[in-house]
């Protein structure tokens, strides 16, 4: 027979036994809840924003076809947050050779959707109260920038909102969206109304597409092709910045129809 000591020596091993298999249960419960917690709707606005900001060129598309699209550049950065937590990042277009001379210049607000709305992430843009004190913004050191209140103070009037879905398993895109059917009001070349389409490409790429259509619902200005595609700059494509590229020199009155075609409203 066995002695009681032996029954309290089994009973312990039991009852490490359990508390050992309770806590392993419990470890893997907590890590399988972190490794498929979901990404909350701040997550996906962290991520846009991020995938907006910094240097970008179409200059690939330019070279494959010329005679619709020109080597333009994007540059994007963070300006500041807004009391809500939204992210206001400061953006400009210019020709890739002449970067200081910026022709299209906004302010980005990225934020989550509302939760009653059908999407993840809105992307709105704003007119700048004084557009010419934020050129080349990005280029400048941060005490050489206006203050993050005092570009709160200088958000201008909203020009459009884009909404941004999660793009589906499989695809090349992290988001993408457009803004609504009806678009937003535009005044140039003869256009009532104008409508932007977004996606942020899980290579860093930004494919931006922006058209205006007149009453009748003919596009009056923007590229008819599909989107320009902005991919990230590599870092020796700055010393090529002032060199002759391979999108022939323009003439004034074509840069001003260029730069007129990405005026969403004034």
């Amino acid at each position: 027979m066995g002695t009681d000591s032996d029954s309290d020596s089994n009973g312990w091993s039991r009852a490490r036994g359990l508390v050992l298999k309770t806590l392993v249960l419990i470890g893997g419960a907590v890590l399988l809840k972190r490794l498929t917690k979901s990404t909350t709707r701040w997550d996906h606005t962290r991520i846009v924003a991020q995938s907006l900001s910094g240097v970008k060129c179409s200059k690939e598309q330019a070279s494959r076809d010329p005679d619709n699209h020109f080597n333009f550049r994007w540059l994007a950065c963070p300006a500041a947050d807004m009391v809500d937590g939204s992210k206001v990042l400061y953006f400009e277009q210019a020709f890739w050779r002449t970067p200081h001379k910026p022709f299209r210049q906004r302010f980005f607000m990225v934020k989550p959707c509302a939760k009653e709305m059908k999407c993840d992430v809105e992307v709105s843009t704003y007119a700048i109260r004084d557009a010419e004190e934020y050129k080349n913004f990005c280029d400048r050191s941060k005490d050489q920038r206006p203050p993050p209140e005092e570009v709160i103070g200088d958000i201008a009037e909203h020009l459009t909102t884009v909404h941004l879905n999660r793009c589906e398993r499989g695809k090349s895109c992290l988001y993408e969206g457009s803004t609504p059917p009806d678009g937003f009001p535009n005044s140039w070349n003869g256009a009532t109304h104008c409508t932007s389409e977004l996606s942020v490409m899980k290579n860093n790429e930004i494919h931006s597409w922006d058209k205006g259509y007149d009453d009748d619902g003919n596009q009056v200005w923007g590229v008819k092709g599909g989107p320009y595609e902005f991919k990230p700059a590599p870092a020796s494509s700055f010393v090529d910045m002032f060199s002759p590229l391979t999108i022939p020199p323009l003439s004034m009155e074509m840069e001003k129809r260029i730069e007129g075609s990405f005026v969403l409203q004034e």
